[in-house]
């Protein structure tokens, strides 16, 4: 039995998936985030740059609930979810997967097991043999082979781990889909397997992508639009072509310093 204040949604809500507002998030002296503004749109893939230290994987972890911002407004679907316990939001977050870096998977588990998790979790009651075919089926479907279910993290490779944690993060078919550096590890043609799958469940699924990533083959291969975290904040979101145009430093040094002009070789950069 649900808590009787659990968020009911809107199944016709058609504004951003995620909406962030005047969030601030501080560790002590140290401010990460300052007044940053974000909208996911549904159906598209973003991808979220910014350098080292500048609270990519805080703001994912603030929409998730993960960490509790000091001040701001975020909305999942439409609905506020600061200030919410978890059995408030409990239908939100039914409704997105997470794949945190290097997979996060339990080592003493199964991927088989893993991908249980979060169906036990939500779905306490469901026929046991039925969760294990719903766990075999998103299994196949991260593009593992059905001979991976029964293997621990350990006899995994660093691609396939990464795969089993995408499995996971589709346990219970979510709308919105979470990445945190999901390339960060794998050689290139790995990393361009994995573009190609998160691409191919987007389109099939008709999943929303939040992407947190270094990899400019990444953001040119699968990304509609990046946002750019810099000064505490968001200071762009566009398209690829849209952000070169601007003259803020950090964005032309990200794009067109020397790993940007190779990742971008051939195609057409403006000057």
């Amino acid at each position: 039995m649900l808590d009787s204040q659990t968020i009911a949604y809107d199944p016709d809500y058609e504004g951003p998936i995620v909406s962030v507002h005047g969030l601030r998030n501080a560790f002590g002296e140290q401010v990460v985030h300052d007044n940053l503004d974000l909208d996911v749109q549904r159906g598209e893939i973003i991808g979220v740059v910014g350098g080292s230290g500048t609270g990519k994987s805080v703001l994912m972890r603030s929409i998730i609930g993960l960490q509790t911002p000091q001040e701001g407004e975020i909305k999942v679907f439409g609905e506020p979810i600061l200030g919410k316990s978890d059995a408030e939001t409990i239908e939100i977050r039914k409704r997105w997967g997470v794949l945190f870096q290097g997979g996060a998977l339990f080592s003493t588990l199964t991927v088989a097991e893993n991908v249980m998790v979060p169906i036990r979790e939500f779905y306490p009651d469901m026929d046991r043999d039925f969760r294990r075919e719903v766990a075999k089926y998103k299994v196949c479907l991260s593009g593992l082979s059905p001979d991976a279910a029964p293997k621990y993290p350990s006899e995994l490779s660093g691609g396939m781990r990464k795969r089993a944690g995408i499995a996971r993060a589709l346990a219970l078919d979510p709308e919105l889909l979470f990445l945190d550096e999901p390339t960060a590890g794998l050689d290139p043609i790995g990393a361009a397997a994995f573009d190609a799958l998160t691409k191919e469940l987007q389109q099939t699924l008709g999943l929303t992508v939040f992407l947190i990533t270094h990899d400019l083959d990444t953001l040119h291969a699968i990304c509609d639009r990046v946002a750019v975290l810099a000064d505490q904040r968001v200071i762009a979101v566009g398209t690829i072509d849209e952000l070169l145009a601007l003259d803020h430093p950090w964005i032309q040094e990200y794009f067109n310093g020397p790993r940007g002009r190779m990742a971008f070789a051939g195609k057409k950069v403006p000057a």
